[in-house]
């Protein structure tokens, strides 16, 4: 059974689906990471948070890659938890709701969600990404 819904032309988790019927909007923040939330985890540590980002954008790459080279549905489904978990720690919700949708795609007897999936998780990856070069760059965390 899938455990996720196409909404428009995205594919979205029970809870954001449930959430947009309300007429709730399931996402906190604008930016591609909550600065707020990456705060409090790093107790204002600066440069932890700078570390913290680091780590993040090595390891969302590391498993990506893993994400399209996976041969077996339990290889695809750890790596997209272990993005979304990574995802989490740093208030990139967006990156996280997106790998949850992917972790429970490969679980659906069709390949095409998968395949969607995996796009969709790449572009979220890479916007987050982005934004944490330019935060890096400007010296703003």
């Amino acid at each position: 059974m899938c455990l996720f819904f196409c909404w428009g032309t995205k594919m979205v988790s029970a809870r954001t689906a449930s959430a947009r019927k309300a007429g709730h909007s399931p996402d906190p923040v604008v930016r591609p990471v909550d600065l707020v939330h990456l705060s409090h985890y790093t107790l204002g540590d600066t440069e932890l948070e700078r570390e913290v980002l680091q780590l993040f954008q090595a390891q969302s790459s590391i498993y990506l890659e893993r994400l399209k080279s996976a041969a077996k549905a339990q290889d695809w489904r750890d790596a997209a938890h272990t993005i979304k978990g990574s995802a989490k720690g740093i208030g990139a919700w967006r990156v996280a709701e997106t790998a949850e949708v992917a972790e429970l795609a490969r679980s659906c007897p069709k390949g095409k969600a998968a395949v969607k999936a995996l796009n969709e998780l790449e572009q979220c990856v890479e916007e987050t990404n982005s934004f944490i070069s330019s935060l890096l760059s400007q010296g703003s965390v």
